[in-house]
């Protein structure tokens, strides 16, 4: 720790700096080992103090107790621990609790409801969150976006989510917006096909648009993608509306008073 802080003082970037620490420590301890006898333990001590002291970093501890909860509950946790425990057993703390707080912030991503924005005053239909503006929805077709990874911590919360939508709004067919996920791990493709699975025997379907290309390419690989149809995912919106319609009840659609797409007219 000592022998780091002092590096990082003298302004060290690269790893080769411990390689020169060693190589001038071997020096002083081969040469003047003897005169080290006559340095004072409390000076050394002092020195070790001196250098600590400048590893604070008082404006970053200032700025996350200030703005974020969190973060605060982690530093403060593991200033604590390292008074009352070893040290090490302090940093398995604080690496434990972050790993707490991530999962549980990560455990219920945000899924809003998308909509088709029919303004005149718009130039082009865009989909947009229903929370930021009041506009109709279709009643057979819901576009959600989820805006985190899809893995073992949020799957519950994704399913649940798709549950009370079938459960509470009767709706089968359901387009996922994929621009925010940035991974599906295989606890989340597993959760991804069975509920495309539930909802084709309802005669529904599970749809996605806009995976990135890394998503789309792991998802390929473990053959999620196989599984659940290449016909279920598409490149743009307008893509996945027209093909999805199709699949839609037209007496329902012909006594739809909201007919929200182009397609409906």
């Amino acid at each position: 720790f000592t022998r780091s802080g002092v590096n990082y003082e003298a302004g060290a970037k690269t790893p080769l700096s411990a390689i020169f620490a060693a190589f001038f420590l071997v020096i002083i301890v081969l040469l003047i080992a003897p005169l080290t006898a006559y340095l004072p333990i409390a000076a050394m001590g002092g020195i070790i103090l001196l250098v600590a002291f400048g590893l604070i970093d008082f404006y970053h501890i200032k700025q996350t107790l200030a703005f974020n909860k969190s973060e605060s509950a982690i530093l403060l946790t593991t200033f604590f621990a390292t008074l009352f425990l070893e040290l090490e057993f302090a940093i398995y703390m604080g690496v434990l609790l972050s790993l707490i707080l991530f999962l549980a912030r990560t455990s219920t991503p945000n899924i809003p409801v998308l909509s088709v924005d029919n303004d005149p005053k718009n130039v082009h239909k865009r989909f947009i969150d229903i929370e930021e503006k009041p506009i109709e929805e279709c009643p057979q077709l819901k576009v959600i976006r989820i805006d985190m990874s899809i893995y073992f911590g949020s799957v519950n919360h994704i399913q649940k989510t798709i549950g009370k939508i079938v459960e509470d709004e009767k709706i089968v067919h359901i387009l996922i917006e994929a621009s925010g996920i940035n991974f599906i791990d295989l606890a989340g493709a597993e959760v991804l096909v069975s509920e495309n699975k539930c909802l084709l025997k309802q005669n529904g379907g599970l749809y996605f648009v806009g995976l990135k290309p890394n998503v789309y390419e792991f998802t390929a690989k473990s053959g999620f993608i196989r599984q659940i149809g290449n016909d279920h995912f598409f490149d743009s919106k307008l893509l996945a509306v027209r093909s999805i319609y199709k699949r839609l009840n037209k007496e329902t659609c012909s006594n739809c008073p909201v007919k929200i797409y182009n397609e409906c007219n």
